[in-house]
């Protein structure tokens, strides 16, 4: 949802404005004299980053762990091929 702030409210807010923008991936639509101007957001793509929003959004389109009949067998399995840990040095 993008949100509207007043070109003199974003000037007199800026950084705050830029956290919102950056850490909560929010949208603004600045207005002048009551019309929309310009709208600031988030950068789109890999060098944007991504929001916790968003991993949360992410998350939650994963299965369950209990969906997936043999994955405390597969745990197992790499668990058990495992190497061997090397000997303490005597660095330690």
């Amino acid at each position: 949802m993008i949100k509207t702030i007043s070109a003199t409210d974003a000037v007199r807010t800026f950084s705050d404005l830029l956290n919102a923008i950056k850490y909560r991936g929010e949208s603004f639509t600045i207005l002048r004299g009551g019309k929309p101007a310009a709208t600031i957001g988030p950068v789109a793509g890999p060098s944007g980053g991504r929001t916790l929003k968003e991993l949360s959004a992410f998350l939650a389109t994963l299965p369950a762990i209990e969906e997936k009949d043999d994955f405390a067998a597969d745990l197992e399995e790499i668990i058990g091929n495992q190497p061997a840990l090397p000997e303490a040095s005597s660095w330690e």
